[in-house]
């Protein structure tokens, strides 16, 4: 027991060196744009397929599973603005962010511990660059900013998904459907869904890397990475997002 919170309590203070460390070269030149648009172009567009069609289900899902218990209720009318706000506050960016987890985070993980074990890194070193920021900066920095984007992107074809269903089943036109989504949607519910997006994806990519970078035991050492970086960043967007919503809350109540 102890010795397993001396563990955590280790692996905790590490990480937030790594992230101080970020923090302190991300401002600072060199700058790796290059490599920055190549993570972009690898996280944001190599995902367009996997949520879309995960959000795209999420919609027809979450309303086929609300609309019976609506119609019981004589609230079907509702469902449009219910389903609108649901994905938007809290389903699409914790799904996606979640998608991204086991995608980016293990991905990422596996990457630079690969390069750890097979001494890249030191050679990366030798040679004069700074692996730190071509390897680290350009991978969290890019995953800040491709989440939201593809958080985004998510809820509307959730959205759209969910239009779909009641279209099918209760004759609900597409332009009725946003016209009473948009109705009860406001700026307050959009703005706290985009800035913890930006955090998930600062959690994910920054803990993959730190997983990466101090990877040991060989080859055997990076399925390990892989997998607890999956683990760990899968956490933090839970925490992130419980703090998020302590935060609005108050926010609304004020």
């Amino acid at each position: 027991m102890i010795k397993g919170l001396k563990t955590f309590f280790l692996a905790t203070g590490q990480i937030f060196e790594f992230t101080i460390r970020y923090f302190r070269e991300v401002l600072f030149p060199p700058y790796e744009f290059q490599e920055l648009l190549k993570q972009c172009y690898f996280i944001g567009n190599k995902s367009l397929a996997l949520v879309s069609i995960t959000g795209f289900i999420m919609g027809i899902v979450l309303t086929l599973q609300t609309r019976p218990t609506l119609i019981e209720f004589g609230a079907a009318s509702w469902m449009p603005s219910m389903v609108g706000i649901a994905i938007v506050r809290e389903i699409g960016p914790v799904v996606t962010a979640l998608i991204r987890a086991a995608k980016v985070g293990s991905g990422i993980g596996a990457e630079l511990a690969s390069m750890k074990v097979t001494e890249q890194i030191d050679a990366m070193e030798v040679s004069g660059i700074n692996p730190f920021k071509y390897l680290v900066i350009t991978r969290v920095t890019a995953t800040m900013f491709m989440i939201p984007i593809l958080v985004v992107l998510s809820d509307i074809i959730s959205l759209f998904g969910s239009a779909l269903v009641e279209f099918l089943k209760g004759g609900v036109t597409f332009q009725l459907y946003f016209s009473q989504v948009f109705e009860y949607l406001n700026f307050s519910d959009l703005v706290p869904s985009i800035a913890k997006s930006f955090f998930f994806g600062f959690a994910i990519a920054i803990v993959g890397c730190y997983k990466g970078f101090t990877s040991t035991k060989g080859t055997e050492g990076v399925g390990r990475t892989a997998n607890e970086a999956v683990v760990i960043s899968s956490m933090l967007v839970f925490i992130i997002d419980f703090l998020a919503v302590l935060v609005t809350d108050i926010f609304y109540d004020l």
